[in-house]
């Protein structure tokens, strides 16, 4: 019997992600938007206080970029995620839009790979 393959994900360290330009990339085509669960939020203000991550005194959330490159097929390929000196929340936003990326994208104009942007955005009350 033969193994269903199924695609590797790559998440891409930050300081790899130095040249990406970030406002030329364009938004990443969702085909119904994702839904950030309270505990996922829960999670990464969890996470931001127990590695002491620099947010901004009084600050009630992160946000995080993702560079995401999407194959010929619709499939993703690499997820980068923007520094926010958080490695936690980045490598998890990272994750986060691989999955929901899966399956979930517009069909595409182009026949190669492209580079897509999204923003996740993580929130709690003070």
């Amino acid at each position: 019997m033969i193994a269903a393959l199924t695609p590797v994900i790559a998440i891409v360290a930050p300081a790899q992600a130095a040249t990406i330009d970030w406002n030329g990339l364009a938004p990443l085509p969702y085909r119904a938007p994702p839904i950030v669960t309270a505990e996922m939020h829960q999670f990464v203000q969890r996470e931001t206080i127990a590695r002491k991550c620099p947010l901004p005194e009084g600050a009630t959330g992160v946000s995080v970029d993702v560079a995401v490159l999407v194959d010929e097929n619709g499939g993703i390929r690499v997820t980068v995620p923007r520094s926010v000196q958080c490695p936690t929340a980045e490598q998890y936003a990272a994750a986060l839009v691989a999955g929901f990326a899966r399956n979930n994208l517009l069909p595409r104009m182009g026949a190669g790979e492209q580079w897509y942007r999204t923003t996740i955005t993580f929130a709690w009350a003070k």
